[in-house]
């Protein structure tokens, strides 16, 4: 029996009046996988004064949870930078409920936030864990008796550059570094552990990252996951496509940008790129991963793109990939990463 799955990186439907446009170019797509995961980067949440530039969080209509009916998913992932307040929080965890979404990465309390979703189809279970680095230092991490998501702390230094090019010179910039929590990410492979007895594909969801760079942090978490047994795993966050990894034999997608972002926060960047992951599947074994490219149209409609219509995407991907020794192979519609007639199987 063949199977497919389809990742997704950024959803923001705020403003959102007509949940029937954002994927009405791309559902016939994303309705033929069996199982469909992105990460919901808004609350569903009614508030006359809102105001995003307030870092109050993004909120959208209750009703554009209907958006993601449309497309199909049957999971998101809710911890991020801006799924923030206890009440835009739970009115958001209850339109998704009320509609049978899974969620992951937000709740009432830690153990909520930190809960899998579970998706079961056709005798196959897909787990998905999600956790973000990137959140707010005040009552925005979970706790065991207040509502907010899941975290994974990364830490900064910043060491100053010390080489025969910059002898003493006051005013060269630092060299950045940075690392994952170790207790945290300790405890959070300890629960991919525990999650990976009990699911057959088990993927790690991250918000992290910093624009077009891939930082140490996120290579450590993502490598520590798949050693203690994630089989992917889907980054988002900044919002520029970024490289892809395959380590162990398992890929690691460190940027996969927007999927639908509304425009009034993106103004900067009215027709931003993202990408999508699917995983094909027979007898519950892959045997094919490829990437595929969308954009926003002016009416806040995903649409899909070939690579050709993208070179500057593909050649920036393709680069950053090649620095993990990772050659992705272009094809008319799709990067393919992997492919099980080319490499080990996952």
């Amino acid at each position: 029996m063949k199977q497919t799955l389809i990742l997704t990186g950024d959803i923001n439907l705020q403003g959102v009046s007509d949940p029937a446009i954002p994927f009405a170019k791309i559902s016939d797509v994303t309705r033929e996988a069996d199982v469909l995961f992105g990460n919901l980067e808004c609350c569903f949440y009614e508030k006359p004064d809102h105001d995003p530039a307030a870092r109050e969080g993004f909120f959208a209509p209750p009703a554009a949870t209907e958006a993601l009916v449309t497309a199909g998913f049957d999971a998101v992932g809710c911890a991020n930078n801006v799924t923030y307040g206890e009440k835009p929080i739970l009115s958001s965890l209850a339109r998704l409920d009320a509609v049978g979404i899974a969620h992951t990465g937000a709740g009432r309390n830690w153990d909520e936030a930190h809960r899998p979703a579970i998706v079961e189809k056709a005798g196959q279970t897909f787990g998905f864990v999600q956790r973000t680095s990137a959140y707010w230092p005040k009552n925005h991490e979970a706790a065991a008796n207040a509502a907010g998501v899941a975290v994974l702390k990364g830490h900064t230094a910043y060491r100053p550059v010390q080489d025969e090019l910059a002898p003493n010179r006051p005013g060269v910039p630092p060299e950045v570094l940075t690392w994952a929590d170790p207790a945290a990410l300790q405890a959070y492979c300890e629960e991919i552990s525990d999650l990976s007895d009990r699911v057959d594909f088990l993927v790690a969801s991250h918000h992290w990252g910093f624009r077009h760079e891939i930082l140490a942090y996120q290579t450590e978490i993502a490598h520590a996951a798949i050693d203690a047994g994630a089989d992917f795993i889907l980054g988002h966050g900044p919002h520029e496509p970024l490289g892809v990894e395959l380590y162990k034999g398992k890929p690691i997608l460190y940027g996969a940008c927007n999927f639908s972002f509304n425009i009034g926060h993106n103004a900067a960047h009215p027709h931003w790129i993202g990408m999508f992951a699917t995983v094909l599947f027979e007898d519950q074994t892959p045997y094919e991963v490829f990437l595929r490219f969308v954009r926003r149209t002016s009416a806040n409609e995903t649409i899909l793109r070939l690579p050709a219509e993208e070179p500057e995407t593909v050649a920036g991907v393709a680069e950053q990939s090649a620095a993990f020794d990772t050659k992705l192979i272009i094809e008319d519609d799709r990067l393919v990463i992997w492919r099980s007639d080319t490499q080990a199987r996952i």
